[in-house]
């Protein structure tokens, strides 16, 4: 007898949406949660998947932050429709690149610059 199986990784958009003043770059946005997973496959049918961890992604500047299991099952279930942003931990990772917003003008750009590129005041 000849059997195939194989295991791989997934990710899959919960369609959450809400929108916010994002606490990274501080510009309008919103929140997008999204889940990964493992899955376990038998002549390339997806059998079941473990290993679930919820994740949400700011659309403006693509900052990210793991959510608890509960939460992340009640917005897959459609019943979580408001998540506390003062509870959610971002990661610089993700290809996010960290922003500083100059108090005078507003303008956002990258840390590795002391001064503000559009008017020159020094960031605090």
């Amino acid at each position: 007898m000849f059997f195939i199986f194989g295991m791989n990784g997934g990710h899959e958009s919960l369609r959450f949406r809400q929108t916010l003043v994002c606490p990274c770059c501080g510009r309008y946005g919103a929140l997008e949660a999204y889940k990964e997973f493992n899955s376990f496959s038998l002549f390339f049918i997806p059998m079941f998947s473990f290993n679930k961890r919820y994740f949400v992604r700011t659309a403006c500047c693509g900052c990210v932050s793991e959510i608890d299991k509960e939460l992340g099952k009640k917005i897959e279930k459609g019943q979580a429709t408001n998540i506390d942003v003062s509870q959610l931990r971002f990661q610089t990772g993700y290809g996010f690149t960290p922003y500083k917003r100059c108090a005078g003008c507003g303008y956002a750009t990258a840390d590795d610059f002391a001064f503000c590129p559009k008017c020159g005041r020094k960031f605090e």
